[in-house]
This record gives structure tokens, sequence and C-alpha cells, in this order.
């Protein structure tokens, strides 16, 4: 079997067994591609089911070299290799060994979480700078779920009109469509009831809840380029992005008292060490307030 058709059906198994969000998937697909293609050129011919298989840690290594000649980072190019292994391990069939080899070392960096004030002011700014005035209030819904109940953006442009109208709790599917319950504070139902009332396409049940110009489902990238220009309206720092809101979300209730294991709950972890990373953004901001608050500092 060659190249092509294995990736293609790496996709469909990445799609329906691994159920891996389209995002994933399309970067994982990229990534087979410009693997196989340096293999077609490494080796001289056209790759396929056996090459694969004989492949050797040189040969993951060379495509690694070759990458960071193309000015690949340390994060990039331990994802790349990640993906690749799914990859080999899937064309190889059972009892598949892949080539080992150690990837580059990647500093793990905090969340960098969004005060406050600085999310409000973010989200009233989008909604000042719309284009027309029920897009400003669906920007400003869309942003105060995000902060407010700490979803994903995929996660809160995945809703649809069933979802109407809110109550105290929202059932969101995340990742792998796990399903969870996450509370919905009054002033995001407000803000949410008032963008339907102003939205001049119709709602259905089984269409999406964020509504397009044109009545389509909303697209992420037209969410982050309205935040894009409103952080640099408001001289607030690179790192305030849509999902910054929901690391803001979590850090802000670890700091109110949240246990460990309901905020794992609410933002959909599969395992608890994901959330621990929280407990070091808030000594983090903890030591921040010191240093700038303490007159021995």
């Amino acid at each position: 079997m060659l190249a092509q058709d294995l990736i293609r059906d790496w996709d469909a198994h990445l799609a329906h067994e691994k159920r891996r969000s389209e995002h994933t998937r399309r970067a994982y697909i990229a990534t087979a591609t410009r693997f196989c293609a340096f293999l077609s050129n490494h080796h001289g011919g056209a790759v396929d089911a056996h090459m694969l298989k004989s492949l050797t840690a040189n040969d993951l290594r060379a495509y690694l070299a070759a990458r960071r000649a193309e000015g690949l980072g340390n994060t990039s190019a331990a994802r790349e290799l990640s993906a690749l292994r799914g990859f080999l391990r899937f064309t190889g069939g059972s009892g598949a060994v892949v080539p080992p080899l150690r990837g580059p070392r990647v500093k793990k960096g905090l969340p960098r979480p969004v005060a406050p004030a600085e999310a409000m002011q973010l989200a009233q700014d989008v909604e000042d700078n719309a284009r027309e005035g029920w897009v400003g209030a669906r920007d400003f819904a869309l942003l105060l779920l995000l902060y407010g109940a700490g979803l994903r953006i995929g996660e809160a442009l995945g809703l649809t009109g069933a979802v109407l109208p809110l109550g105290e709790t929202l059932r969101v599917t995340g990742k792998r469509n796990k399903t969870r319950i996450v509370p919905v504070l009054p002033a995001v139902a407000a803000a949410v009831s008032r963008y339907v009332a102003a939205c001049p396409w119709p709602i259905a049940k089984d269409s999406a809840l964020f509504l397009g110009a044109r009545g389509g489902p909303l697209a992420p990238g037209v969410v982050r380029a309205s935040v894009r220009a409103a952080r640099r309206a408001l001289g607030l720092p690179e790192r305030t992005t849509p999902h910054a809101l929901r690391h803001s979300f979590a850090t802000h209730l670890l700091a109110g008292g949240a246990d460990l294991r309901s905020l794992q709950e609410l933002l959909g972890h599969a395992s608890l060490a994901s959330t621990q990373v929280y407990t070091a953004v808030d000594a983090a901001h903890l030591l921040d307030i010191y240093r700038s608050a303490h007159p021995r500092a």
C-alpha cells in the first residue's frame, strides 16, 4: 500500500477510532505527508508500507534535522515526532516496533491567565468595535462563556441551539467526545440571551449557537482576529488570547478556594496532572504580588 493510501486510512482511524479533533487530524496528516515526501527524496523511491516498517532511528533523526534546518523549534519538533510515532505504529500493524529516538527537550511553560478586569475589558472592547451590533453581542457572549465557564473555543463553537434557553448548568462535549456539566453564571446567560435576541438569523436546535455574518457556523479564526485587534488597542500582552480566558477561569477558581478534583471536572481534564499545573500558576501569581508589594522584596 502506497503512502497516500496509508495516510488516508490513518486520517479515518484518527477521526473514527481515536476521535481526534479536526484541528489535530489536520496537523497530524500534514506531518505524515511531509515525512513521506522527505523519505521519497531521502531513499529515492516510492514510499510504501514495507519501507515504513524498515525505517531506523537514523531516518527519523534525518527528518527532524531537515525540519530543524527550516526553523522548527523544540516544541514543534517534539510534537511532530509524537505524530510520526503514532503514524508508524498504525502503518506497522499489530506488534509494530517504532524506531527509538529521544525527542528534543521541551521546557514546560505555565499557562498565563488574564486578570479579571482585563478579561471584561477585552470582551467589552471586542463588542464596542464590532461592525454590527448583533456581531458585538455575539462576540461578547462567546468570550464571557469562555471566561465564565472555562470552555475551550472549539467547545463553545460546537454548542447548538438545543442548549437554549440557558439554565444554571450546561452540558459540554469536549475532547474525545467526553461530556461534562459546567455551571452558567447569570451574567453569561444574560449575555447569550441578548445575542440570541439580536441575531438576524434563526438559531435552530440542530444548528450552531454562534453564527457567522452569513448565517453559517462561526469560524474560530474570526474570534481570534477580533481578540487580537482588541488586545492591541488596549495594550494587553500577546498572551491575551481566547484560550487564555480558560486559563483565567481555572486560576481564579483555584485562588478562590476550589479544590483540584472539582476543577478537573469543570475543565474536562482526563488526568489530574493536567489540572495540577494551575497550582504552580497560582503560586507564581502570589509571588509576583509579593515582589511588587513587599517593601523588602
